[in-house]
Parts: C-alpha cells; structure tokens; sequence
C-alpha cells in the first residue's frame, strides 16, 4: 500500500537590507532587464560604476534598500526627501524595480513593506509620494494595496521606448496622520 507524502514548498525568504556599494553589479542588472527599465525614469544600459559611485555618494538622509532571494539581489528600492525645503521635509519619495524573473514573487511588497516602515516608524514621515506609468497594472494594484491613493495623472511625463507615456501620481499618508 503506498502511502500519500504531504509535500509542501516554500519559497525562498525575501531579505531587505540597505544597499551597500558591493551591490552595484546586481543593481545594474536590475536595470538591464525590459520590464525593470521600461517602469522607471532610468536609461538603458546601466554601469556598474556608476552605481557603485551612486551608492558611495548617497547622503545620509536617503535610503537604498535591497532585497535579496537566497543572497542574491533581486529588487531595489529608493526612499529619499522629496525636497530640502523644511516646509516639505514631512514628505518622502520613492522609486523601486525588480529583477524581471523575480516580478510577481513578492520582492516588491517586500520592499514596499520596508520602506513604508523606515517611513512611517523611524524617519516621520507624514507622506510618501510616487509616480507610477499608467500602463504597469501591477505596480498600481501594489501601491493600491499599501494605502497609496491616486492624485492625479501626468500626461506625456516621460519619453520611453521612443515615445511618451503618461504616469499616475499616487501617495499615501502615514498611520499617525490619517488618525488625525
């Protein structure tokens, strides 16, 4: 009689940490795939150096944050102030990508997660903003899902693959200000 053996498969834990300058290479290669490219403002064929000179001169008050899948970096995501002027520094930014064979794996709510966080919790703010292309579904339901909320659409905000594509500018405030 053959018996029936319960399997189960887990998927490789996600880990976010801060980006250090070893990570360029693996940043770079985020960059160099179709559908990481394509869904931010970064330009095709990205240097290793000039990411490793990125991450050596980020200021202090910015955050890199990586994600990793069994050591490998597989996802990034920028959280910066929106501006130096102290009538907005209340309000962060953020910017992120995932490796293209990593897309729907949960490295972006991974990230998301982190960076809203360090947001929220240990840097104050009371707002995060982003921009995200009209076309890229799955990154508006992501941000949906973490509280982020539609202000309003940018026509024409950048050119990509030769030609303009609009954006949806999205944001969300923070716990401690929606009690408010």
């Amino acid at each position: 009689m053959s018996e029936a053996r319960e399997t189960s498969f887990r998927a490789p834990a996600i880990v976010v940490r801060r980006a250090e300058t070893r990570d360029a290479a693996a940043i770079a290669r985020i960059f160099d795939a179709p559908s990481a490219i394509a869904g931010t403002l970064q330009l095709p064929y990205p240097s290793p150096d000039a990411w490793a000179r990125r991450l050596a001169e980020t200021p202090e008050n910015d955050y890199v944050l990586v994600a990793e899948v069994a050591g490998e970096v597989v996802g990034n995501l920028g959280l910066h102030p929106v501006s130096k002027s102290p009538r907005r520094r209340h309000v962060g930014t953020l910017g992120m990508a995932v490796r293209d064979d990593f897309q729907r794996r949960g490295v972006g709510s991974a990230l998301l997660a982190a960076a809203i966080d360090l947001a929220d919790n240990w840097i104050g703010y009371a707002r995060l903003e982003l921009t995200v292309y009209t076309d890229i579904a799955a990154a508006i339901a992501l941000y949906r899902n973490f509280g982020f909320e539609l202000e309003g659409t940018a026509r024409q905000y950048a050119l990509r693959d030769g030609e303009f594509v609009d954006a949806l500018m999205m944001a969300r405030r923070s716990r401690a200000t929606m009690a408010r």
